[in-house]
């Protein structure tokens, strides 16, 4: 009774229509085809929450261990309750995700028309391997070189052991700083002499 309670519940609906309300422009890790979302999909589809818990801090690992097994028990009950179960537990990872880097959570976006081009570049990269793309976004040798050392690292850190959380957290924390990194140093190039254009990214 409690776990139909927990999915039909009005705050639940509320938090759920706010997300799709949300008129914010679309942050990386926050959209619903970010890392973050892609991440707790992968711990719903396996059973194994540390897909998740990578994202969080240790503080937050109880409060997502708890909606964890909340979620996993009230997506049995029909396909309208799978939805709206996985749509809170995306959203309730992502505003942990968010406040442990100190920023507000406005909202999950459902569309990443507004990522730079470059965030893409830099995904791809990671995805890949392959840096020729992203380097098309630097003009300065010493851009790229920088760009190249830390691409590096985080490829150091991303075969990582999903059972191993401190090995996860390096990787989310290298990522995440690669990411921000590139999308500054990509408005520093395209505005050579003028205040660097900072995206609203968050990782």
């Amino acid at each position: 009774m409690k776990i139909i309670k927990f999915a039909a519940s009005g705050l639940f609906m509320m938090l759920l229509i706010s997300s799709f309300l949300s008129k914010d422009l679309y942050a990386h890790c926050d959209g619903i085809k970010g890392p973050v979302v892609i991440s707790a999909k992968k711990a719903l589809e396996t059973g194994n929450v540390n897909y998740a818990l990578i994202w969080v801090s240790k503080d937050n690992e109880e409060a997502i261990k708890n909606l964890f097994q909340k979620s996993v028990e009230v997506r049995k009950l029909s396909t309208d309750a799978r939805e709206l179960a996985d749509m809170y537990f995306f959203e309730t990872l992502v505003r942990l995700h968010r406040n442990g880097e100190g920023e507000p959570y406005e909202g999950l976006k459902i569309t990443d028309k507004d990522v730079p081009p470059v965030i893409h570049a830099a995904d791809l990269a990671i995805e890949t391997g392959n840096k020729n793309e992203l380097l098309k976004y630097f003009s300065k040798g010493q851009d790229k070189k920088e760009i190249e050392n830390r691409l590096k690292e985080v490829l150091s850190k991303k075969h990582f052991d999903i059972n191993d959380l401190e090995a996860g957290r390096s990787y989310v924390k290298a990522y995440t700083e690669f990411v921000h990194y590139a999308a500054d140093l990509s408005g520093s190039n395209e505005h050579e002499g003028h205040e660097s254009k900072r995206y609203k990214i968050h990782g």
